[in-house]
């Protein structure tokens, strides 16, 4: 799979990881005020979620990612 549209994923559902350093380690995706305020929306909706609500996800995501459709990546 690609390791880092997981480690994007992994970081935005991480409660422990700031909006703020969220942004950082995008910082090399993101060239203008109205993307960095994209990511922080996105962010933001994560943490605003329980954390069984982000456990949720994140199996969600690890189904995907074992999925027939995934293994040929």
């Amino acid at each position: 799979g690609c390791s880092l549209l997981g480690n994007v994923i992994e970081k935005a559902i991480d409660p422990t990881v700031s909006k703020e350093e969220y942004r950082d380690y995008l910082q090399a995706f993101t060239q203008s005020k109205t993307e960095e305020n994209a990511v922080d929306e996105l962010k933001q909706c994560f943490l605003q979620q329980s954390n069984e609500t982000l456990a949720n996800f994140e199996q969600m995501m690890q189904t995907i990612y074992n999925s027939i459709f995934c293994k040929i990546f």
